[in-house]
């Protein structure tokens, strides 16, 4: 299912119906953040029409908030939907969902650590997902929190060889959340990757610096055999630097602000 080394005919939006009440309203400051979030996302060329960032309730930790069905860099706050850990959306309606919300809502129902998901299809991660012979590995000191090697999530172990590869039920996002006992960040398989992270901002870095050290491993591999950082040298980068996470947010912040005023 995870390594190291029952499609239906749904598309990626759907309509579902509102299954509970909500209850505390969150922070108008975190919605703001999500907001930030998915714009950044898109700026920083994580996300392009398809992904999707979710952040924990600052109230409820048995809810989720994710933006509806649309593409990243459109989103406003009065786009963000309260989601239940089973991905029943609470407020959404009658707006249409992101098929693959169950990869949030299992990831925090398994992981109560885990206040914020990022998943995407960058460009750089998708060839990485497929290559048996290269693992998404550390490679410079910005991306230590990927270690020694990313796993990769086979869909076709938990679902046969017919899918989408979309996580489309709460099966498949149980699966998927599996591969995050030992690793932040989890490869698919001919699909993309998704990030986990104990903030917004935290979140947000690993998911751009992935992308990144995708990208640079990417580029060395065909000039000659490349020095990985260590499995220590991993732990101690991502302790120390991951320390500066707001450093880069108000950057990246400001530019897309910036670029969507042009």
């Amino acid at each position: 299912m995870c390594a190291s080394d029952n499609s239906g005919s749904e598309s990626y939006a759907v309509n579902v119906a509102d299954t509970a009440a909500p209850e505390a309203a969150a922070d108008p400051a975190l919605i703001a953040d999500l907001v930030t979030a998915n714009h950044i996302l898109f700026d920083q060329g994580v996300v392009d029409a398809f992904g999707h960032v979710s952040v924990r309730h600052d109230k409820n930790p048995s809810r989720f908030l994710l933006a509806r069905n649309m593409a990243p860099g459109h989103v406003t706050a009065q786009d963000i939907i309260e989601f239940t850990l089973d991905g029943e959306p609470v407020n959404a309606a009658g707006r249409k969902v992101y098929l693959e919300r169950f990869i949030h809502g299992e990831i925090y129902r398994a992981y109560p650590e885990v206040q914020a998901v990022v998943h995407s299809h960058s460009h750089a991660i998708v060839p990485l997902s497929v290559l048996k012979t290269m693992p998404l590995r550390a490679i410079f000191h910005m991306a230590g929190f990927i270690g020694e090697g990313a796993p990769v999530f086979e869909i076709r172990d938990v679902a046969g060889p017919g899918t989408d590869l979309l996580i489309r039920d709460n099966r498949l996002g149980r699966a998927l959340a599996e591969c995050f006992k030992a690793s932040d960040i989890v490869l698919m398989r001919g699909h993309g990757s998704t990030v986990i992270g104990r903030s917004l901002q935290q979140v947000v870095y690993r998911a751009v610096y992935a992308e990144i050290n995708a990208r640079y491993q990417l580029e060395t591999a065909h000039l000659g055999d490349v020095t990985y950082l260590t499995a220590e040298e991993a732990r101690t980068c991502a302790m120390n630097i991951e320390g500066q996470v707001q450093r880069p947010w108000d950057l990246w912040r400001r530019q897309a602000e910036q670029r969507r005023k042009q």
